[in-house]
């Protein structure tokens, strides 16, 4: 396996990744979605609520709100056998909101929730929840904990998980007349004619679309993909950094495929 960063800060990552199957790719893609635990609102009691949305539309709203995460000091519940959240401090943290729209509307966002732990915050200020009008109140008590995301996409690190095929494209240039048409009908400007050459840019931003084969009246562009090499992108929620997302899933993979050598062991003895 070969792996190249071509963008990176802990937000995102993009990597071309070679010589890997896609079953492999594609598991990992899928870990990072589903498996990788970070933090996020579960449970909600509320005190007061007097604006126009009923408990169960905020707390839904609250349990949307990406949490900074901290893997190394929180546990799963099932990890202590905690059942109830709200009694388990390695667990669990709690956040309150109490806000009173007192002299005009006011608008309720992430930043007015204030949690037990600095380090397990909102990573937005900026989330609406609720609008309150004048003489409106809402006061609750949240708890958060790990959870992974097959349990809800609350718990999902990333917003976006995906790869694609490294794409491959071939001119003849017995057949090429350097029209230009090719240039025109691309959506990411992969090519450029300059006299009587025909240059290819950056592939990465190739999207397959094969619009410049379509385009193409002599049919000498040939637009295809490496069966083992792929483009590999994530986006962080912010939750955790986009390299720590990486390492998580590859540890929770490698665990999973142990325990699979463990149990074909033991049924072939």
């Amino acid at each position: 396996m070969e792996v190249s960063i071509l963008e990176y800060s802990d937000k995102y990552l993009k990597a071309l990744v070679r010589n890997v199957p896609l079953p492999l790719i594609n598991a990992l893609r899928r870990t990072i979605i589903a498996e990788v635990p970070t933090m996020a609102i579960d449970e909600v009691l509320f005190i007061d609520n007097t604006s126009a949305l009923y408990d169960e539309i905020i707390a839904h709203r609250l349990g949307l709100i990406p949490l900074k995460t901290d893997l190394d000091r929180y546990k799963m519940p099932e990890e202590v056998g905690c059942k109830d959240i709200t009694q388990c401090r390695e667990v669990a943290v709690r956040l309150i909101l109490d806000v009173e729209a007192k002299d005009d509307i006011r608008v309720v966002y992430s930043g007015d929730l204030k949690s037990e732990d600095p380090e397990i915050t909102p990573v937005s200020d900026k989330i609406p929840i609720v609008i309150l009008s004048k003489g409106q109140k809402i006061a609750l008590e949240a708890y958060a904990r790990l959870g992974r995301g097959r349990e809800h996409i609350k718990w999902s690190p990333v917003s976006v998980s995906v790869f694609k095929y490294l794409p491959k494209i071939e001119v003849n240039l017995e057949l090429c007349t350097y029209c230009g048409e090719c240039v025109k009908a691309c959506p990411r400007k992969i090519f450029s004619i300059e006299g009587d050459n025909i240059k290819i840019g950056n592939i990465i931003n190739c999207i397959l679309c094969r619009a410049c084969e379509e385009a193409c009246p002599t049919k000498a562009i040939t637009v295809s993909w490496e069966s083992d090499s792929f483009v590999f992108y994530i986006e962080s929620t912010g939750a955790l950094p986009s390299k720590r997302i990486i390492v998580e899933a590859f540890k929770i993979l490698k665990n999973k495929l142990l325990q699979l050598q463990k149990k074909v062991m033991e049924a072939t003895k």
